[in-house]
């Protein structure tokens, strides 16, 4: 430990030394003194001299990263002083100032008397186990390692050396370093047989498998410094022992290597086990049962002298039926009063050598030996039932049961009974009927009595069987035999075979016919099924009839499909949807009814295509039972019927024609579209008048606009038509079911495109819904005006595209006509302006402010100050201003213009709209402007500042600081002249 003094006696390094003194008790880390006050000093080179009173010792820097030198002082010296000299060895002596150690106060009022010291009065810990490790040659030998308190990354190295008793450390193993290990150990490494495994990132194990006498020594495990300072210990050692295997195990003669028993016999088996170490150590024992794979824990004497029963064994223990002993001083014997079928296998003593290390105990050794097999013989257990047997409806059922077991014992048997409908051997889906258990108790219903003629011979009497008793009887019988403590366990138990009972009874007799009263003819037609039921005999009061409709879908001959359930109707009248079926009968289009006691309907109020194949209906009879519930007694199925009818792809075609081929711009535009359908049921028709545009980018698709619409109940409808001179410009009308007819006044130039019908045809759906049926495009007609007018272009300039923030700026958007001359009375134009507040134009364009051809001005909202203008100059040039520009009016900005031209006929032609080339306006910022108001705003406090200061220090020394000076008072006396005196 190290501290720092800042006050001393006499002769003592203080603060005001170029070195300040260091102690701590009567430890000091040299090393770390080394590090942490000369770091300039080459560790390398360096060698440390300590001088005291009695003694000089070396140390050397270069071996360890922290020397620690500890000197026993006089308990009657209160202080002792030390000298450190620093020698170079490739430079001249360099001495270090006096720095005087005192130890005239205990180590742990120096740590706190000094905070400086108390923070490094921890440090570094490596950890092995204290004390020495004991293990037997042939074992496994493992040591952990951790460090804690440690500075730098979470993840520590380690490395690990060894020292046989006489000789030096020898690098043996090592985490981050591959050549560390000495050349001896690097095979044993490369096997396997020496391995280091890092249980966490401050700790690892080193593991030396099968451990020879040679092993025998220290072991030190080292941690390479990642620390700031340093403090603690880096390595720590611990000494290992090898003993020679003195332990001794084997079955004892007395048991024999396999023994075959009955269950109920009782058994017990020996083993020996002794060890002759010279060390103190305890012995455990465990009896283990293997069958085949699987191993199981009998009992075990712990090295602690406990018995502890293995899992499934607790209950046989406690109870005394499984015990363990020691016979002699060293046999130990396994006793079974009763033997099971679970006890037959192959068992094994396995015996374990503990020795007690650091206040624990600690397995140093493992050893196994087979002892026996023993088999277990299983008690023979017969049953014999009646195979078939046939008894009319009302009448007793006797069922006998009878045992044949090779047990002369005292067994009880315990004896069930069974019913199921289906024939296989197991007891899933099983109803039990009566029990009479080992003690003759019987567990039973009123119809059903079990009773015993002898010890071996068990009947079941069922009274009043109905039809609801037909079916698969078993018989399950349980051999108990008297175990320990007045405890029952189970010897054998068996399973007859199927007992198979048939109660005949009178059946009703009737058909079944399936007729289509309603077929459809087309798709959405009705379709109407009737089931009856004829020839009805034998039918009496207690049968109900109901019905179950199916559905199969048409495939070839040669194809299995399976049939779906469409509804069941149950005997107590409750009506089950299938899947195909549930929603659409919830909806309505599927409606099943029973007319008449022997008339069953079902309805698709709406039939589809999927709706095509095979239906059938199942009558079921329902017979009522002794507890008022119904049993279905008998199925019968009608003869398929087949819907469909031949269904043919919708054909619907759709030609335009245009009656007047040619016009000029301001005609009306005339087009007609006739409809002609195919396999479409009572078609109404809906219509969609469309214009296929160019745009002007020539690469991209042209635009298609939906101009006017009138669905099939004659509903006309405008749908993107936006201009709002010519609302009425466009009519569509029905000339007849299959003709249409549009017309479009005061054609424009810009109506110029290919115009096109698209008509949907619609069906009717129960009367009141409308069903898509077909949909068909017609043929286009172009309006192509063939025009040599004018040609205008647009362009943006400005004299200030570059101005200071408040400043305004102007854009031109100057018009040009190329072509025709025209007469300024017969232009007009729709100008917009955009803008795209970016460097680049990657978004989208912002609408400023428009100016229709009638001079209406239209103003975007805008979310700063700035404020817009636009005016028309001249003829062809429009200005747009930003009245006080913000930062924000920086980017792209671009006129769009839309030309109108007067015809000779006096109508105004919309042209195509031109757009102008960007350009970018940039918005700077008045630093002068930005700066005044701050400065003048500074300079103004600081100077009221200023003279609040010096008011306040004027006061303050005028009143408040003011002293009152008493001078002794002079008498005024004249001087005499020399000539009185």
């Amino acid at each position: 430990m190290l501290a720092s003094s800042e006050n001393g006696p006499e002769g003592v390094a203080g603060p005001g030394d170029s070195h300040a003194a260091l102690f701590c008790g009567l430890n000091v880390d040299l090393g770390l003194f080394f590090h942490q006050w000369l770091p300039h000093i080459d560790r390398r080179t360096a060698h440390w001299q300590l001088h005291s009173k009695s003694s000089i010792q070396h140390l050397d820097s270069t071996r360890s990263k922290s020397v620690f030198l500890r000197r026993q002082e006089d308990p009657k010296v209160t202080y002792s002083h030390y000298k450190f000299i620093l020698k170079l060895t490739n430079g001249q002596p360099q001495s270090v100032e006096n720095m005087n150690y005192i130890s005239h106060m205990q180590p742990w009022q120096t740590c706190l008397s000094f905070p400086h010291i108390a923070a490094l009065c921890q440090g570094r810990v490596v950890r092995v186990p204290a004390g020495t490790l004991f293990r037997v040659v042939g074992t496994e030998l493992v040591v952990p390692c951790n460090v804690s308190d440690y500075d730098g990354p979470r993840e520590q190295n380690f490395d690990w050396s060894f020292s046989s008793p006489g000789s030096s450390f020898v690098e043996l193993a090592s985490t981050w370093e591959v050549g560390f290990p000495a050349q001896q150990y690097r095979e044993r490494l490369q096997r396997g047989d020496i391995l280091l495994k890092r249980t966490a990132n401050d700790a690892v194990e080193l593991h030396i498998k099968n451990i020879q006498p040679s092993d025998q020594g220290h072991y030190k495990c080292s941690t390479p410094s990642t620390d700031a300072t340093v403090q603690g210990n880096y390595e720590d050692t611990v000494q290992v022992k090898v003993l020679a295997d003195a332990l001794e195990v084997g079955p004892n003669s007395r048991s024999p290597p396999s023994l075959s028993l009955r269950e109920g016999e009782p058994f017990e088996l020996r083993c020996t086990a002794s060890t002759m170490s010279p060390l103190h150590t305890h012995l455990a024992l465990l009896w283990e049962l293997h069958r085949g794979p699987v191993h199981r824990s009998i009992l075990t004497l712990t090295h602690e002298g406990r018995f502890h029963p293995g899992p499934g064994y607790e209950q046989r223990y406690h109870s005394g039926d499984v015990l363990l002993d020691t016979v002699g001083s060293d046999a130990y014997r396994l006793s079974v009063s009763r033997a099971l079928s679970a006890d037959q296998g192959s068992y094994r003593c396995v015996v374990s050598e503990w020795i007690e290390e650091q206040g624990s105990w600690q397995e140093i050794q493992e050893k196994a030996v087979e002892v026996a097999t023993v088999v277990i013989q299983p008690t023979a257990l017969q049953l014999v039932v009646p195979r078939t047997v046939s008894v009319a409806e009302g009448k007793d059922l006797d069922l006998s049961c009878n045992i044949t077991t090779d047990r002369v014992d005292d067994v009880r048997p315990e004896v069930t009974w069974y019913f199921k409908r289906t024939p296989d051997t197991t007891l899933l889906a099983s109803h039990m009927l009566a029990r009479l258990d080992r003690d003759s108790l019987m567990h039973s219903s009123p119809h059903v009595a079990l009773s015993h003629v002898d010890t071996r011979s068990y009947h079941l009497l069922v009274r009043d069987v109905s039809k609801e008793n037909s079916g698969y009887y078993l018989c399950l019988v349980a051999l108990w035999a008297p175990g320990h403590n007045r405890s029952w366990y189970k010897v054998a138990e068996a399973l007859s075979p199927l007992s198979g009972v048939s109660v005949t009874w009178l059946e009703p007799d009737y058909q079944v016919y399936l007729n289509a009263s309603k077929v459809p003819g087309f798709s959405d037609d009705p379709t109407e099924l009737e089931c009856r039921v004829v020839d009805m005999k034998s039918v009496e009061a207690n049968v109900r009839l109901t019905v179950s409709w199916y559905y199969r879908m048409n495939r070839r001959s040669d194809d299995m499909v399976s049939s779906e359930l469409l509804a069941v109707m149950d005997g107590d009248w409750t009506l089950r949807y299938g899947e195909r079926s549930k929603q659409r009968a919830q909806d309505g289009e599927f409606i099943f009814s029973k007319e008449h006691t022997d008339m069953f309907n079902f309805r698709i109020q709406r039939t589809t295509e999927e709706d095509r194949g095979n239906y059938y209906c199942v009558v079921s009879a329902w017979t009522r039972q002794r507890n008022n519930s119904w049993v279905k007694s008998k199925d019968v199925f009608s003869k398929p019927v087949n819907i469909f009818w031949a269904s043919e792809d919708s054909v619907l075609v759709v030609k335009a024609r245009q009656p007047k081929p040619f016009f000029a711009a301001g005609n009306t535009f005339e087009m007609t579209c006739k409809v002609s359908s195919k396999n479409i049921k009572s078609p109404r028709y809906s219509v969609l008048i469309t214009a296929e545009k160019p745009v002007g980018d020539l690469s991209s698709p042209n635009e298609t606009k939906c101009i006017i619409s009138l669905d099939q109940d004659s509903v006309v409808k405008l749908e993107n038509w936006t201009d709002a001179s010519r609302v009425d410009g466009v009519v569509l009308e029905k000339v007849q079911e299959d003709e249409f007819r549009y017309r479009m006044y005061q054609t424009q130039i810009s109506d110029a495109g290919l115009y096109r019908c698209v008509v949907t045809a619609w069906s009717l759906v129960g009367g009141s819904m409308w069903r898509e049926a077909a949909t068909s495009l017609s043929n286009p007609i172009e309006i192509d005006f063939q025009t040599s007018g004018p040609v205008f272009n647009a362009s943006v300039h400005s004299d200030t595209p570059s101005v200071i923030r408040g400043d305004l700026i102007k854009l031109f958007c100057i018009v040009t006509v190329e072509g025709a001359v025209l007469d300024p009375d017969d232009m007009a134009f729709d100008v917009s302006w955009f803008a795209v507040h970016s460097f680049g134009l990657d978004k989208a364009p912002v609408l400023l402010s428009s100016l229709d051809r009638k001079g209406v001005v239209t103003a975007a909202q805008r979310e700063w100050k700035s404020t817009l203008s636009l005016e028309r100059v001249s003829v062809l040039e429009f200005l747009l201003q930003v009245h006080g520009s913000e930062d924000q009016d920086f980017g792209n900005y671009y006129c769009s213009v839309t030309p109108w031209v007067r015809s000779p006929t006096g109508s105004w032609q919309k042209e195509t709209e031109i757009h102008s080339r960007p350009i970018f306006i940039t918005v700077k910022m008045d630093v002068l402007n930005a700066f005044k108001y701050p400065l003048l705003i500074g300079v103004g406090l600081s100077t009221v500042i200023g003279l609040l200061s010096c008011l306040i220090g004027y006061c303050s020394s005028h009143w408040c600081c003011k002293k009152e000076v008493q001078e002794t008072r002079r008498e005024r006396r004249r001087l005499m002249s020399m000539e009185m005196d």
